[in-house]
């Protein structure tokens, strides 16, 4: 069935792209710097198949206030869970107004029947295949109402308009993805849902992965691939290929591809300076529940030696509420991070998002609360626990954050590195990125973000070979420093 629509005779459209934000991320009074870190890159991929007499203006709710009072022909709209009433509420306004509605996005495939009482056209996982598409027949009058992807490729996609990003209001307006999905399927990733029906993991060519490394100025590159290391050929020619361009960059890799080969070794020569791991839980009994299986029978201490012998920081991602967990859970994951210096600490509330085997689980089980979206953001509890009371959780997950980001705990796990130098990155990294939010703050709001650039890449720098530098600072300056009441907070 085809959708019958009005459409102006005009060729050129003017096309409007928004990421609508959280409710804190656009407080006029508050912006965490977490929502500034970003651009929108799925957006401006797809804007790259429009076409160029097109009148395109992309959007992010996150770092500018969205304007509601212009009259586009075309609103494309990008959906993940804790936006969806947002999402659904400008998708309205635009139809209202006459314009034609697309929704895209993690909680648009979770979630089709919900999302389509809002759009036009909704579109079922990643859409680099299937907008295309759809533009065809958007032209000639004669758009579906659902388009799905078919065929899963990165291979010669036009290069993302990043002219429509407006770099300055962003602290890593160089973040790229240069794979899609990942290997591994956990039963509570989202991503597992996005990817059904088609290859679940695929890659960019090599050299037009680089060719979008080249076009990018400055230094620093952030990769928001789930799994940079998930095809060990296709990262090793990459990392081949990075070197000699003088790049400092972050990413994401799992605990089996730290401790297999030598692909961490390459990723560091060339200029991996921080992954974000997923630690999760250290009870093999919540890894099998979650079908995390790469996890189990690791040693995440030696993944910890490995990355900091390498120089490289350390984000641990960890989960609470899984349903092996008991109220010790917290101390016994602020401790571990503590004493093994990891940089940073992620935390979150096991939550179920829709189209995961997690929520399928539950569902089935009654033990869904809520489906209040904007309740699921990994911050509040939505379902019915096991070990733990809801609040017992909630008070739990707090306490960590407050906790590892002490300062005295951050000072402890600066001083377990073996040289100054990482003494010092550790320091500032992880005291600036918890403990000075209101500078933060203020940075954002008088514009200034993307100046403190060239700072986060000097502390990204590298470390060098720790076992060959001295230590400056022995165990009893150490202790001195932690013991000053200055700290203890």
């Amino acid at each position: 069935m085809y959708l019958k629509v009005l459409f102006k005779t005009q060729t050129t459209m003017k096309v409007k792209m928004i990421l609508p934000a959280l409710t804190e991320a656009e407080s006029p009074f508050w912006r965490p710097i977490k929502y500034s870190l970003f651009p929108p890159l799925g957006l401006a991929t797809l804007a790259a198949f429009l076409d160029p007499d097109d009148e395109i203006d992309l959007q992010d709710q996150h770092v500018e206030q969205l304007n509601l009072d212009d009259e586009p022909d075309l609103v494309l709209i990008q959906v993940y869970i804790t936006n969806a009433f947002r999402a659904y509420k400008i998708a309205d306004h635009y139809r209202a107004k006459g314009a034609y509605v697309l929704l895209g996005g993690l909680h648009v495939t979770s979630l089709p029947e919900e999302a389509a009482q809002h759009a036009d056209t909704i579109f079922l996982g990643p859409a680099e295949e299937s907008f295309p598409r759809f533009l065809a027949d958007y032209r000639n009058k004669r758009p579906h109402k659902v388009y799905t992807s078919q065929v899963r490729t990165l291979h010669n996609l036009p290069p993302v308009r990043r002219d429509l990003i407006k770099r300055n209001r962003y602290l890593v307006p160089n973040s790229l993805i240069v794979t899609r999905g990942c290997p591994h399927h956990c039963d509570f990733c989202y991503k597992d849902a996005f990817f059904t029906g088609g290859k679940s993991f695929y890659t960019q060519l090599v050299d037009d992965a680089l060719a979008e490394i080249e076009r990018l100025p400055g230094k620093h590159l952030y990769f928001l691939d789930d799994h940079l290391l998930g095809n060990p050929k296709f990262a090793s020619e990459l990392f081949e290929g990075m070197k000699g361009m003088n790049r400092v960059f972050q990413g994401a890799a799992t605990i089996d591809s730290i401790l297999n080969g030598n692909l961490i070794e390459q990723a560091a020569e060339a200029g991996l300076r921080s992954v974000f791991v997923g630690f999760e839980t250290f009870s093999p009994e919540n890894l099998r529940q979650s079908n995390k299986n790469q996890n189990i029978a690791r040693n995440y201490e030696e993944v910890v030696r490995r990355l900091h012998s390498l120089g490289i920081m350390i984000n641990g991602s960890f989960v609470f509420g899984l349903d092996h967990d008991d109220k010790d859970v917290f101390r016994r994951t602020v401790d571990w991070g503590v004493e093994n210096a990891i940089t940073t600490a992620t935390y979150h509330v096991l939550t179920p998002y829709p189209g995961t085997r997690l929520f399928q689980n539950m569902e089935a089980e009654g033990r869904i609360l809520t489906r209040n979206w904007d309740l699921y953001d990994t911050r509040h509890v939505v379902y019915k626990t096991q070990g733990l009371t809801a609040e017992e959780l909630e008070k739990g997950y707090n306490w960590a954050y407050k906790e590892f980001y002490s300062w005295s705990n951050i000072i402890e796990a600066s001083f377990s590195h073996e040289s100054a130098k990482h003494i010092l990155k550790h320091l500032f990294y992880t005291g600036g990125w918890k403990k000075f939010e209101p500078l933060w703050n203020f940075i954002i709001k008088t514009g200034g973000l993307n100046n403190m650039l060239p700072l986060l890449e000097s502390i990204l720098s590298k470390v060098g070979n720790t076992k060959k530098e001295e230590k400056v600072f022995n165990k009893e300056e150490t202790s001195t420093v932690l013991n000053d009441p200055a700290w203890k907070q």
